[in-house]
């Protein structure tokens, strides 16, 4: 069925898609039907359009047709008076998809993950005219709403990184306008003149044909007969030299002159601009994918320009030495005015406020995945606190002809500190091969066989087993969601999960020390970041939540303005802070046949504590060695130790016995509400040893080599306690 039908004077217009019941179902579902209307607006010449068999105005809203990554056939039929016709996209692939046989012009288009408004163009001949037909609408998402979630990306990306957004040789545009701040690179340039360019050579015309003059005076000498007037201040010398017919009088004439400021700086504008179109032509000419569709228009213009500076006109205007004052005339004059304001929009800054200026955008994929990055980067560091310093370290690099792109691997890095101590780091975009520290790669971190790019890796500090061990975790963005919903709740698509499983079992940790060349398995947990929907209860229970805890592959559903299932992932990244290492790799699954064991310290604490009433529920549990958790006041332990350190705890029984000591399994600072100890430690324990009588004082020994500094403070204590 056709979708949409455009009758126009010189051709029937059938725009069909086989898929779009389903697109629009799936549209539906995620983003609502009230955010899929766009406006359809046409050139001059349509007799009627009709949209899934009902008839829309230009102009006005209607039901979305166009949507990211569908293949929409079009066909044209013209009428036996068209010669010629040709597909006017700026994309050379995109003519290729089209060819005119007969009076048919026939090929098909497909956005991919470009959204935003679109013009469909076409470009026709009838006899020796060439006529342009123009149809606009708005290409939208299936899976965000483009009104609101695109517009609150790009809002958080410009916050980072100024203009990083742009991009050029896309399918769609979108509104700008300008602003007091920042800067204009030279795509806001082309840009902007690609609208004004038109405007502009006719104003340029407009005042060659009809200049503003100024009356300039200067002395000229001529004979009694020559003089059209008698000035006064001659008088005398006229009736003194009346017999001799060959003097000469000095006179001031007025003559109407070209050379103005307001001319001069037309001259001054026009060579400016036609210098800079000539060299981003060039550049924009070396793209391999422009068509020759923009390459003609581009060698038109230049043409243009080049022969308006030719024009004799200028020849009598002098050189632009700058604006002394305002000129009423350049503000206000016909052809000045235009001349002047188009001046003025290429030497100002813009945003990406809506506005009526086009501007085209990377597209949604590749800026959902650094809006992801910044994302996760925000709330690493709501998780470790508003006191934590952050040293960004990642840039912006240029791409292609004027377009920016995020710095990747050492070129992305994001420090996170607190009082001098790196805590954490996040890195965009490293690529990963079998060369170790490559100049987009991570230190220490190989990969044996074939390249590996995850989108971020997130690597947090823990010093309880090994001094700066870092433990990684990857997260990938993905711009895509699964056909299928489980209970209501949108699904990450199954082979973004399985390259998370990829992902761990390639990239390898490799220290460059000597006799330490082996290679030791590196990522702890990947997660996909998607553009899911759903009730946080029901995502919460989603298989894709629940395998987290399972094998630590999952995924997390992360839009903009969705503020509750936001909460899954800060929860989630608040615990990987929180975690110990042992704690992780208690967590990790170990190899069939072999099991994960924390690493004895060098400086490994055995000691001894009294127990507290107050932090601890079940005494008689732990003195029975039944217990499973001993909580203690931090005051227990000097404050510049390390609990990770803690291997065995012995707990002192009233009057002051040892009976047994337990292996602590894992210990964690927790916060409890106790205006006395309002931090304490909780020391997860096991394997109870009951010691005979003859082995407790050297217990007692061996438990405080960690706590007491000299024998002489070790038998103190023991004499305190009445061991």
């Amino acid at each position: 069925m056709d979708l949409l039908t455009i009758q126009h004077q010189d051709f029937t217009m059938y725009v069909e898609c086989s898929k779009y019941e389903s697109i629009w179902g799936k549209a539906v579902r995620n983003v609502g039907e009230d955010n899929l209307l766009t406006t359809y607006t046409w050139t001059d010449g349509v007799k009627s359009a009709m949209l899934n068999d009902e008839l829309i105005e230009n102009g006005s809203q209607a039901r979305a047709v166009f949507f990211d990554n569908a293949e929409y056939p079009i066909w044209v039929e013209f009428g036996s008076h068209v010669s010629k016709a040709q597909f006017g996209s700026i994309l050379q692939a995109d003519n290729d998809r089209f060819s005119f046989r007969g009076h048919t012009l026939a090929g098909f288009i497909n956005y991919g993950n470009e959204v935003g408004r679109s013009e469909l163009h076409m470009v026709y001949n009838i006899g020796k005219e060439q006529r342009h037909f123009k149809l606009g609408y708005e290409v939208l998402s299936t899976k965000l709403n483009y009104h609101e979630h695109w517009k609150k990306i790009i809002e958080d990306i410009e916050a980072e990184y100024r203009m990083l957004s742009l991009d050029y040789m896309k399918r769609t545009f979108h509104g700008f306008s300008p602003d007091t701040k920042g800067e204009t690179p030279e795509l806001i340039w082309w840009s902007i003149f690609a609208g004004e360019q038109e405007k502009f050579v006719k104003a340029c015309r407009s005042i060659i044909e009809r200049p503003r003059h100024r009356l300039r005076g200067y002395e000229v000498y001529l004979r009694a007969d020559k003089l059209k007037r008698v000035p006064t201040n001659i008088e005398n010398e006229l009736a003194e030299h009346r017999q001799e017919q060959a003097h000469l009088y000095r006179v001031e004439e007025h003559l109407q002159s070209n050379d103005t400021q307001e001319n001069r700086f037309l001259k001054y504008a026009l060579n400016q601009i036609t210098t800079k179109y000539e060299i981003l032509k060039q550049r924009i000419e070396a793209i391999k994918n422009t068509s020759d569709t923009l390459k003609q228009e581009m060698d038109e213009m230049q043409k243009t320009l080049k022969h308006l500076q030719r024009n004799p006109f200028f020849r009598t205007v002098g050189r632009f030495k700058g604006l002394t004052q305002e000129s009423l005339v350049l503000q206000r004059a016909t052809g000045y005015s235009q001349v002047y304001k188009t001046w003025n929009l290429l030497r100002r800054a813009y945003s990406l406020n809506d506005g009526m200026y086009r501007l085209q955008s990377k597209d949604i994929a590749t800026l959902y995945e650094i809006w992801c990055f910044i994302e996760v980067s925000h709330i690493v560091r709501e998780q470790l606190g508003i006191d934590v310093d952050v040293d960004h370290r990642n840039r912006m690099e240029m791409n292609g002809v004027f377009t920016w792109e995020l710095g990747k691997g050492e070129h992305s890095r994001i420090l996170f500190r607190k009082d001098g101590v790196e805590l954490a780091e996040l890195v965009y975009n490293p690529k990963h091969t079998e060369k170790e520290n490559d100049s987009i790669s991570m230190e220490h971190l190989v990969v044996p066989t074939v390249p590996q790019k995850p989108d971020i890796v997130l690597q947090l500090t823990k010093d309880d087993i090994e001094k700066g061990m870092k433990m990684t975790y990857l997260f990938d963005a993905k711009y895509r969601i699964n056909d299928r919903t489980s209970e209501g709740v949108d699904t990450p698509p199954d082979d973004a999960i399985n390259q998370m499983h990829r992902y761990r079992d390639a990239i390898y940790y490799k220290e460059n020390k000597e006799g330490k060349t082996g290679l030791k398995k590196e990522i702890i947990g990947g997660y996909i970041l998607f553009p899911g929907n759903g009730d946080p209860i029901e995502v919460a229970k989603a298989k894709f939540q629940q395998s987290l805890d399972e094998v630590n592959i999952g995924a997390f559903p992360l839009r903009p303005n969705d503020v509750e299932n936001r909460k899954l992932l800060e929860h989630f990244i608040k615990e990987l802070i929180g975690k110990a290492s042992t704690e992780i790799l208690d967590d990790s699954i170990p190899q069939k046949g072999l099991y994960y064991t924390p690493v004895e310290p060098k400086d490994a604490v055995y000691m001894i504590l009294t127990l507290d009433d107050k932090a601890n529920s079940d005494i008689h549990a732990i003195l029975e060695g039944r217990a499973n958790v001993i909580i203690m006041g931090k005051k227990g332990i000097e404050e510049t130790k390390d609990i990770q350190t803690i291997r065995y705890i012995a707990p002192i029984i009233p009057g002051g016995h040892i009976e047994g000591y337990y292996r602590v399994g894992k210990a964690n600072l927790v916060r409890v509400n106790d205006a006395d100890y309002p931090i304490r430690i909780k020391f997860d324990v096991c394997d109870w040893v009951r010691l005979d009588r003859s082995a407790k004082f050297g217990m007692a020994k061996w438990a405080f080599r960690g706590v007491c500094k000299t024998h002489e403070e070790f038998f103190n204590h023991c004499k305190e306690h009445a061991i």
